[in-house]
């Protein structure tokens, strides 16, 4: 998530006495410990604890623009009655029926790759894994041939991405003896899209492919210019922008359908499908978000705690992103709630506490015990209890459910991020510019994504003893892979802002300060460490793993949104026109049907 922290000053106090008569008259919705509350009140009317007095940083947060009785009366007519899904099931039959019935080896990958890029492909698990492990094992197929760089090129992309290991070599036939594509391939734009697609899954010592990028890049260009084809032409500008690999997948569906349906040769009933489906798949993801926000408006944190972002919808949206799945509704709920608890106790780290203050906290969560709070800030003691009964609360029911106590798992995985936080702060308050390396060591683990990713295993995998320590044994593994790039890509998209207002030196800074180089010259060494970092996660994707395929993709997911959030600024903390339009697009627009 973003970190903001802003160099301008004021004196921030409590909400008053009578904010907090209205919170006891409707004290049923709370489960605040009545000490908890008491002194809270006290505080409220009085300075004598000195709280008051002290001067602290504020953000300057504007409230979410998403208004909790807008989200609450949000609808869709898509989950109710039975015409739309016995409509989508009979669609899915006959695409079944398509997808069996194409005898050409290329077709066959065209419609996979139609139906992944249109969010389908969860219905048709089965066959794609038939059709791509037919064609792992039969090594005869159209990249033998050696004469069709846009069959080799979809061929390498699909495989790599469902997890099979293809060798680069496959390509060798389409470059000359420089390592650059062939002079006669230049007019192939089919290809070379393709081609600069599937040179973003290799991975490391692999070179062939990502030497030849730019001069694939340069020729793209060229063709956008000639635009022979509207339809290639809108999907190589799509890919030059960010490449399908690092895209958050239900955004890729939606922008395509609207591109699939200009396709001369679409295949209307799988439009039809995708349309439908998409609207049906939006419709659950609602029912998740009023929950959601019901719950957020229960914990009233974001109205508490008012130096807070109160970001409940862009924390969702990181939760779909992570969990695209319909039927994994429970995990999207766990993940906002998990989110949102990152966020706004970023800002505590980040903006509003004391460094005195935030050495308490962090022992207090590495001790997990409610007794060790009594040292605490109040706004602190409401921000450990709400973390600590929602935290213990999810543990209960996996221990009801499958036998395993997590806390202990759990309370490691907030301690340590908790612990990253400090670092920073300490590092702010003494005016400290760490390495680029000291900096990453860290900073992974303040990006938060081991957190999300540990409670997103609880929800994927089949939980033992053994795979908690597998957990924490594959630390600098995939779950480290996925951390840095959110890292890397939160500072490109938020640095500038943040260090403007008084930040901790981020990646960009740090390169700068150790090497010399200019703000454009760093931020181009982050970009490459970010890819060089992909090249490791893709790596991992193809490797043998103690974790599930699902897990690895919410691994790889979370990279993705952050690559959506940050792309063009700070879509987390700034709720620009950009971030508005891709959740109304997500949760409140459905496509339009075909008439």
């Amino acid at each position: 998530m973003g970190f903001c922290l802003f160099s301008s000053f004021t004196i921030c106090s409590f909400p008053g006495q009578s904010q907090w008569k209205r919170i006891s008259n409707n004290g049923s919705r709370f489960n605040w410990p009545l000490h908890v509350l008491s002194a809270f009140r006290c505080e409220a009317t009085s300075k004598a604890s000195g709280e008051a007095d002290i001067v602290r940083r504020s953000a300057n947060y504007h409230p979410s623009i998403w208004d909790y009785d807008y989200v609450q009366s949000l609808r869709s007519d898509y989950l109710k009655g039975e015409s739309y899904k016995e409509r989508a099931s009979k669609l899915i039959g006959e695409v079944r029926m398509i997808l069996e019935n194409v005898g050409d080896h290329l077709e066959k990958l065209e419609v996979i790759d139609t139906l992944q890029r249109l969010g389908l492909s969860y219905h048709f698990e089965d066959e794609i894994k038939k059709t791509l492990d037919n064609i792992s094992t039969d090594r005869s197929g159209v990249e033998c041939k050696k004469d069709n760089l846009y069959a080799t090129a979809l061929e390498f992309r699909l495989l790599r991405q469902q997890g099979y290991d293809v060798n680069q070599a496959v390509f060798t036939s389409f470059l000359n003896e420089v390592g650059n594509i062939k002079a006669s391939l230049s007019q192939d734009s089919k290809g070379l899209l393709n081609l600069y697609e599937a040179s973003y899954l290799l991975v490391e010592g692999e070179t062939m492919l990502e030497n030849a990028r730019d001069l694939v890049a340069k020729h793209l260009k060229k063709c956008l210019k000639q635009k022979n084809d509207p339809y290639l032409s809108m999907l190589s500008d799509h890919a030059l922008e960010l490449p399908l690999h690092w895209r958050m997948s239900r955004l890729e569906a939606r922008w395509f359908i609207d591109v699939y349906e200009k396709k001369k040769d679409k295949i209307p009933i799988i439009l039809e499908l995708a349309i439908l489906d998409y609207n049906i798949v939006q419709a659950m993801y609602l029912e998740d978000l009023r929950y959601c926000s019901q719950w957020w408006k229960d914990l009233d944190l974001g109205e508490r705690l008012s130096f807070a972002r109160d970001r409940l919808m862009e924390n969702f949206l990181w939760s779909v992103g992570a969990i695209i799945a319909p039927d994994s509704g429970k995990g999207r709920r766990i993940l906002t709630k998990v989110n949102s608890f990152i966020t706004v106790l970023d800002d505590v780290y980040d903006v509003y506490g004391t460094l005195g203050e935030l050495e308490l906290f962090t022992d207090a969560v590495e001790r997990w015990d409610i007794n060790a709070i009594q040292s605490l800030p109040n706004y602190m003691k409401i921000c450990f209890h709400a973390l600590h009964n929602s935290i213990n609360e999810m543990a209960f029911d996996i221990l009801k459910e499958q036998g395993i106590d997590v806390i202990p798992f759990l309370k490691k995985l907030w301690a340590n991020l908790f612990k990253a936080y400090l670092l920073e702060a300490k590092w702010y308050y003494s005016g400290h510019t760490p390495t680029l390396q000291e900096y990453i060591d860290n900073a992974w683990i303040s990006s938060s994504v081991s957190v999300i990713l540990g409670h997103s295993y609880l929800v994927t995998d089949h939980i033992t003893k053994e795979g908690l320590q597998s957990f924490e044994e594959c630390y600098t593994n995939i779950i480290c892979w996925s951390s840095i790039i959110v890292r890397l890509t939160d500072d490109l998209g938020t640095s500038s802002y943040e260090i403007k207002r008084g930040d901790v030196p981020k990646s960009i800074q740090c390169h700068m300060h150790e090497s010399g180089a200019s703000e454009d010259k760093a931020r181009e060494h982050i970009r490459k460490l970010i890819g060089a970092t992909w090249k490791k996660m893709n790596k991992d994707r193809i490797a043998k793993s103690r974790f599930s395929q699902m897990f690895i993709e919410i691994a790889m997911n979370l990279a993705r949104v952050s690559h959506c959030m940050y792309q063009n600024g700070d879509g987390h903390a700034i709720e620009d026109g950009e971030t508005k339009d891709k959740v109304l697009s997500l949760f409140v627009n459905p496509v339009p049907e075909p008439k």
